[in-house]
């Protein structure tokens, strides 16, 4: 296979030379590194890579140049090589929205920024392209697959299983059941294909349709908790949880964080969360959710997977969870991060799809197999304005129906002048799906007009819905106070009367983030009045925390 093509391109022949030599020294034995003075001369070797279909991983610009400028180059490079990433080389100093670099981020015309001077290499240059590298790496096939899968492409549980594997950074190789190579590697682990999907892991071993349980003891995680008492358990590990679990473990506290399903919540399904703190050009939501998993769990944090708590009371100065397999945890305090689902559109034709054409979230694991295809996205906020800038880089064509009159009513400024730019997206205002059609997976879709009260049936290979949230708190009733949605009341918000069903039972006044039951606590999109960004709930976490550490400092009489 050839190796991948780094290109430098600058006026300025100093630089050029020093940047080029420079990612040789680091790159050289698994990249080719090639340089060109003049966007002329880099395009025509650019239609040359393209023309030989050669893969270029990078292209890195000067800002400055005669006649064509480092962005406008870069978007002739993105024309021919639609997957390499693009840099843009600036010069330290110019920190005003004013530079061209800023509006050239907000409307997707380059990917990342360099700045010279790039010096001491080993902070500024190696590091930061190590990581362009490994993104634009996220859409090659795997070198290595842990898994290898067969089943059908458009089936649901196929489908939950590649989704579980990419949060999870697990490389993989789907095989569809009808395939030469699907079949032949049905034969070798003794399958018929009358059951599917089938997961081959790289140590030989076969499983037939795993449970979640079954994959996750395959993968090493534990599914039921130790014995002994908590400190501190954690349900939930999203965002708020997992801030949580980080902060409580560094502090000394015995910690438990209980997840049913894969960590990082509803913001690990994010293709791309550009408004985090300290992420210059965005991260994805399973690479924030992978490295806070690693670091709470490198802090000392046990982690139970496939377990559900299904009950929660208070003995005394401890407080019980019920797991669903039948085992309990007594911890002194307990953290509710169970976050948020994505609302159901509640149309019955659609629901029969789920998992084969109609997906709930971003489903990060389906973008490149709608290559081609008209892909429809439900939703009005960032979530739903992030997956369809990231489906738009391999579908055809991408169609945001939202309901409202505005877009950027719920949705970040910088998000809607992304959208507005990107030429395969179209937003239609004003409209709803009411139904789906299709014979075992999704082929086309009724939409309303909701203005003029009519509706159109379009062909559509994928449907993916982020129309808000609902809270799992399902499970909570009467046990501990929420408002009319479900969201869990903390602090100031419980109800206080004698006659209210979970009042505050003691005499001192419930902490900031406490709720009905003394000792527990919530943070992030699960409670009531929360800001649902994930900067917010990180930071809910992490003061849960400080006032856990406040309320076993006094226990309860």
């Amino acid at each position: 296979m050839d190796a991948p093509i780094l290109l430098v391109v600058d006026e300025d022949s100093g630089v050029l030379e020093a940047l080029s030599n420079d990612l040789a020294r680091r790159f050289a034995p698994d990249y080719r590194i090639l340089s060109e003075p003049s966007p002329a001369s880099a395009f025509t070797v650019l239609e040359r890579l393209a023309a030989e279909s050669r893969p270029v991983a990078l292209v890195v610009a000067g800002q400055r140049m005669v006649g064509t400028s480092g962005v406008e180059l870069l978007e002739a490079a993105h024309r021919l090589h639609p997957s390499a990433k693009r840099v843009l080389r600036l010069e330290r100093g110019d920190y005003t929205a004013a530079n061209p670099a800023v509006r050239a981020m907000t409307l997707g015309q380059i990917d990342y920024h360099l700045f010279t001077p790039w010096l001491p290499a080993e902070r500024w240059l190696y590091p930061p392209v190590t990581d362009f590298l490994a993104d634009w790496s996220r859409d090659r096939p795997p070198s290595f697959a842990a898994f290898r899968i067969v089943g059908r492409q458009k089936e649901a549980r196929s489908h939950q299983l590649r989704d579980t594997l990419t949060r999870l950074a697990f490389p993989y190789q789907f095989l569809t059941h009808d395939s030469e190579a699907g079949r032949q590697l049905l034969a070798e682990a003794g399958e018929d294909g009358s059951r599917l999907p089938v997961m081959v892991f790289r140590t030989g071993q076969v499983l037939v349709d795993p449970s979640h349980a079954e994959l996750a003891e395959l993968l090493g995680a534990s599914t039921r908790p130790q014995a002994g008492r908590y400190d501190l358990a954690i349900i939930g590990a999203g965002p708020a949880g997992l801030a949580a679990a980080v902060s409580a473990a560094s502090e000394g506290l015995r910690t438990l964080v209980v997840e049913l399903e894969v960590f990082g919540g509803q913001a690990g399904t994010s293709s791309l969360i550009r408004n985090y703190p300290g992420f210059p050009h965005g991260i994805s939501g399973d690479d924030l959710a992978i490295r806070t998993f690693e670091q709470a769990w490198l802090f000392g944090t046990s982690f139970v997977f496939a377990q559900a708590v299904t009950g929660l009371a208070g003995r005394g100065p401890e407080r019980l969870l019920a797991l669903t397999d039948g085992t309990s945890v007594t911890a002194r305090a307990v953290l509710l991060a169970t976050g948020v689902a994505w609302r159901r559109l509640g149309v019955p034709s659609l629901e029969a799809l789920a998992g084969s054409g109609v997906f709930y979230g971003a489903a990060g694991s389906e973008a490149q197999a709608t290559e081609g295809q008209q892909v429809f996205v439900v939703g009005g906020g960032n979530s739903a304005g992030q997956a369809a800038v990231h489906l738009a880089e391999h579908a055809a064509a991408v169609t945001l129906l939202v309901r409202g009159r505005a877009l950027g009513a719920t949705m970040s400024d910088y998000l809607v002048t992304k959208i507005q730019a990107i030429p395969n997206i179209t937003v239609r205002l004003g409209a709803e799906v009411v139904d789906g059609h299709g014979d075992g997976h999704l082929e086309g879709l009724t939409v309303r007009d909701l203005d003029r009260d009519v509706t159109e049936m379009v062909a559509a290979g994928a449907l993916f819905v982020l129309i808000g949230a609902e809270p799992r708190t399902s499970w909570l009733h009467g046990t501990i106070a929420c408002d009319p949605q479900g969201y869990v009341l903390t602090g100031q918000d419980l109800p206080r009367g004698a006659g209210e069903p979970t009042p505050w039972p003691i005499a001192r006044p419930p902490l900031f983030l406490e709720t009905s039951l003394p000792g527990v606590f919530a943070a992030g999109d699960v409670r009531h009045r929360s800001v649902k960004r994930v900067a917010s709930a990180v930071g809910e976490g992490a003061i849960a925390v400080q006032l856990i550490h406040q309320y076993l400092a006094q226990p309860e009489p």
